[in-house]
């Protein structure tokens, strides 16, 4: 279909799944799995509700595989700000705090929070979840504490402990808004997120900072 000069291009089957994945959780994150129906989902994916069943059979592999999705999103998201720990430049500290402020956007963004919600609300039909959150959370530390590592090694930091010296920084990012921001909604300032991760940077450069 042609309308004002635009030509819409047929979507694909990646495109088509990633469309249903997406409107899935959003779905799912808005009225609980038991409450979500199959023609929710296609409405909101704007594809047909036997479109949904052909590409995912049913409405708890929808649901497995959107949470899934955004879990490996999440991931990828939270390795990519590791990275940049590969080259942190002359100033340490400034690289530590812009990561550091990064790492806690990802983690109080609202897909990260509706993930949790939903993660937890269904832990109980679903178990496995909570296996796949923590994977997500595994993951990224031990990036973490392999970038530390390297940094070690190279004499820019004294770490005896990669492994527990990557673990105590996501503490001292994520602990100061775990209680408020786990789960809820409301938008986080940017200015907090730079002085949390400012204090972070100051606590952690003290124990291994030279």
């Amino acid at each position: 279909m042609t309308t004002a000069g635009n030509t819409a291009r047929p979507r694909g089957r990646i495109d088509k799944q990633q469309a249903i994945l997406a409107a899935a959780f959003a779905v799912f994150a808005r009225s609980g799995y038991a409450q979500t129906r199959m023609d929710q989902i296609a409405a909101e994916a704007g594809v047909a509700k036997a479109t949904v069943y052909s590409h995912f059979g049913d409405k708890e592999q929808v649901f497995r595989h959107a949470v899934q999705a955004l879990s490996d999103a999440a991931l990828e998201s939270n390795l990519a700000v590791v990275e940049q720990l590969a080259d942190p430049g002359a100033d340490l500290g400034a690289t530590l705090r812009s990561v550091g402020a990064e790492l806690i956007r990802c983690y109080c963004s609202p897909e990260s929070r509706a993930l949790r919600r939903l993660v937890c609300a269904e832990a109980a039909q679903f178990p496995g979840l909570t296996e796949t959150m923590d994977e997500v959370s595994g993951r990224v530390v031990r990036a973490l504490a392999d970038r530390l590592a390297r940094l070690a090694l190279t004499g820019t930091l004294r770490i005896d402990d990669p492994d527990l010296a990557a673990a105590q920084w996501a503490a001292l990012l994520t602990g100061p808004l775990r209680a408020r921001y786990k789960f809820g909604a409301e938008p986080l300032p940017d200015a907090e997120v730079q002085a949390v991760s400012a204090g972070a940077v100051t606590t952690f450069l003290a124990a291994f900072g030279h």
